[in-house]
C-alpha cells in the first residue's frame, strides 16, 4: 500500500551514516538506500509517496524502512 507523507530529509550519523525523513507529525522513517539522489539533501523539504518495506532490517534502526517512489520538492 502506497502512503503520501510531507516533512523533512535529514542526515543521521550512525554507522555509516542513514537518511531519514521525518513528517511534519514527527514520525521519522529511515529512507531505503535506492532513494533519487536529488531527494537526499540535508533539510530539504519534501512531499514523498512510497511503501513502507516491513521485510527490510537496517543497521541505524531510526523508523520504519520507506521505500521512495515518487517525491515533489516543496519550497
Amino acid at each position: 500500500m502506497s502512503i503520501t507523507l510531507t516533512g523533512t530529509i535529514e542526515r543521521r550519523n550512525i554507522g555509516l551514516g542513514a537518511w531519514a525523513f521525518v513528517t511534519d507529525e514527527g514520525v521519522t522513517y529511515e529512507i531505503l538506500k535506492n532513494a533519487d539522489k536529488n531527494l537526499l539533501k540535508s533539510g530539504q523539504k519534501a512531499k514523498v509517496t512510497g511503501q513502507v518495506k516491513e521485510d527490510v532490517a537496517t543497521v541505524a534502526m531510526i523508523g520504519p524502512v520507506l521505500d521512495v517512489q515518487s517525491f515533489e520538492l516543496m519550497p
